[in-house]
């Protein structure tokens, strides 16, 4: 049976060094090795151009080329017979290529080495398997196709759910039911601040919420800057992203208001997809892995379909809850707290929105606005429950952004004032409308 380019998935992951084998006019042999070969389709590849001086002068004189590719998971070899089309350095392929460079590279200290010049499309006319004179290893069986009725369901899922919370558990789920994944981050994009926001988490022994990447900053970054799937398949030798941050971070938040993000221990592989909703890049879903290669082709199609799904469902959440009328009526007033209720100190920092309640940091930026809203118009007015409108317009004026993320930024306030336990709890009580509690009486300081 003929060896196709689809039958060599786990040999275009960038594991083990791809190696090309060219020659100059007069014949003479020149081996170089390549960081990146990927697959074009079924007849071409595009080769990575950082080449030695002398091998892209070979290319260019004979374009009769040999380019050998190992399987990552056997070490099995193949040798192809390939030819010299084009180079492009510019579009889309030119793109996936240089941020796949980029990232991989930036893992290892050495982005501002590692420039692509060009993508060099090559045809492919012939494979070959190579003998070996020893047993390789047996690819991975374990692992079950992608089940379409499965993914469906995960779909329709997510689809169903109608506030940020459900759709983000719903993203998660479906993440690990559908292809088994234990480790999955989402982090929504903070504009008003330029980074991502940790808003779920799944499989972590710290959940990571309101943990921060910067809006460039590595894997995650270049799939949110540049609105592309972009993956590490062996990180046996890089240094693991947010390592820099430490473990010691969760222990000084309150000193640092950072909170850590969250760790796999002995992570092999990783994963972002961009969560994009009519051209428009939201968030980021990360995922990553404890094994080699982890992530196939059929994988990252699948999770760029829930990642979309999950930010066309958020989108439309916003525009749901934005139009939803406030409950006809007086609003709720504040009851008194219980004889035995203590005083609650919430302190609001403006310089970055940052709150801690009793001394204890919760949350920082626009969740941050929000809690201090809640709290003046608790005090000043003596009522708990507000609508998502009011607050759209108290903080819109400075914070444009509003509009379009308060349900995310309500869900990630809400879940860290649970996780910190703190006497203080954000109840939704109906669509666009949610209720704050207290186990004792509020004191408020804007410092």
């Amino acid at each position: 049976m003929s060896l196709r380019l689809s039958d060599l998935s786990a040999c275009f992951e960038g594991v083990i060094p791809s190696i090309i084998a060219t020659a100059a006019a007069d014949g003479t042999p020149n081996i170089s090795y390549l960081s990146h070969v990927v697959r074009v389709d079924e007849d071409h590849v595009a080769l990575s151009n950082q080449f030695f001086a002398k091998t892209a002068a070979n290319v260019r004189a004979n374009p009769q080329v040999a380019l050998i590719l190992v399987d990552g998971f056997t070490g099995d070899q193949f040798l192809l017979d390939i030819g010299f089309v084009r180079s492009v350095d510019a579009g889309q392929l030119f793109d996936k290529i240089a941020l796949q460079l980029k990232a991989s590279s930036a893992q290892v200290g050495m982005s501002e080495v590692m420039r692509l010049r060009s993508a060099d499309i090559f045809r492919v006319r012939r494979i070959e398997k190579v003998p070996s004179p020893v047993e390789t290893a047996r690819s991975p069986t374990g692992r079950d196709p992608v089940s379409l009725p499965a993914l469906s369901d995960a779909i329709r899922a997510i689809e169903r759910q109608g506030e940020a919370d459900e759709i983000i558990d719903s993203l998660l789920a479906g993440i690990q039911r559908v292809l088994g994944y234990r480790n999955a981050v989402v982090l929504i994009h903070d504009s008003h601040r330029g980074c991502l926001i940790t808003t779920g988490s799944l499989g972590y022994d710290r959940s990571g919420l309101g943990s921060e990447i910067a809006g460039s900053e590595g894997l995650i970054g270049a799939a949110a800057t540049s609105g592309q799937t972009i993956k590490v398949s062996d990180m046996s030798r890089v240094r693991r992203l947010g390592e820099a941050i430490g473990m010691e971070a969760e222990a000084s938040e309150n000193a640092t208001r950072i909170v850590a993000f969250p760790q796999l221990p002995m992570v092999m592989s990783q994963i972002a997809v961009p969560m994009s909703a009519r051209g428009t890049v939201t968030g980021v879903l990360f995922v990553e892995s404890a094994e080699r290669l982890a992530f196939r082709e059929e994988d990252e199609a699948a999770l760029e379909i829930l990642a979309g799904q999950a930010a066309s469902a958020l989108r439309a959440s916003e525009r749901e809850a934005a139009s939803a009328e406030p409950a006809q009526g007086a609003p709720a007033l504040a009851s008194e707290p219980a004889a035995s209720g203590r005083d609650i100190r919430v302190v609001h920092h403006r310089v970055d929105d940052s709150v801690f309640v009793d001394g204890t940091y919760i949350v920082k930026g626009i969740a941050g606005t929000l809690l201090r809203l809640m709290l003046e118009w608790h005090l000043s007015e003596g009522r708990n429950e507000f609508t998502n409108r009011e607050m759209r317009l108290a903080v819109g004026g400075r914070m444009p952004e509003i509009k379009d993320n308060l349900e995310t930024r309500l869900l990630l306030l809400r879940r860290r004032l649970e996780e910190k336990r703190a006497p203080i709890r954000i109840v939704r009580v109906g669509r666009g409308r949610v209720r704050l509690e207290a186990e004792g009486a509020l004191r408020f300081d804007g410092a």
